[in-house]
């Protein structure tokens, strides 16, 4: 599975440009703010999980964060994030995170998108694992997924939607519920997708 998968979304970033992936945001908002939370960047170590193209990995190098890892299945998505960054070099790790094996802790956990297309409860719980190993008392976990009354589905794949509630009891006694925002994602084709933003912090 994980090889068609990686073959899945090597393919979609291969033949698309950011204007026709429905997820692609110019400004990634409001991932940076959420991110930063009113703290300086420079000592704030990062990981986004799911990053592909994403233009936040240079929002937050131009906010100054100097501790940074772009995680994604597609090595496609990632070495163009290579390529465009010419003056700062993130730590990139080509994986998908449900078999990927933590080597350190990050103060900030951001995904933007992965967590819902893991329809499985044996993937969601391989997921969790990683999610613990990575983080530490303290931490802050951002995560975006479609909201309650979101698509059913994205890039032709299924995916599982939530309400705030909902990802409160995915994530479970090992963190606490801070906030949450939902708000609506026009597309790069101008079509509306109901997104929510759950802030948890590590206990």
């Amino acid at each position: 599975m994980h090889g068609d998968l990686q073959d899945h979304w090597n393919t979609a970033y291969s033949e698309k440009t950011d204007q026709q992936v429905s997820w692609h945001q110019e400004d990634a908002q409001p991932s940076l703010d959420l991110i930063l939370d009113g703290q300086g960047a420079k000592d704030l170590s990062v990981i986004d999980v799911g990053a592909g193209r994403s233009r936040l990995a240079d929002a937050l190098v131009a906010a100054g964060c100097r501790d940074l890892t772009l995680l994604d299945i597609s090595n496609e998505a990632l070495s163009a994030v290579r390529e465009r960054m010419v003056e700062y070099q993130p730590t990139f790790v080509t994986a998908d995170v449900t078999q990927w094996k933590p080597h350190r802790t990050w103060d900030v956990w951001h995904d933007r998108a992965v967590f819902h297309f893991l329809t499985e409860t044996a993937e969601r719980a391989a997921y969790m694992r990683r999610l613990r190993a990575a983080t530490r008392p303290g931490s802050r976990i951002v995560m975006a997924t479609f909201a309650e009354d979101g698509p059913r589905r994205c890039s032709g794949l299924p995916v599982q939607r939530y309400s705030a509630a909902e990802m409160s009891a995915q994530l479970g006694q090992s963190f606490t519920f801070r906030s949450t925002i939902k708000l609506t994602h026009v597309t790069p084709s101008g079509a509306p997708q109901s997104f929510r933003y759950s802030i948890f912090s590590r206990v």
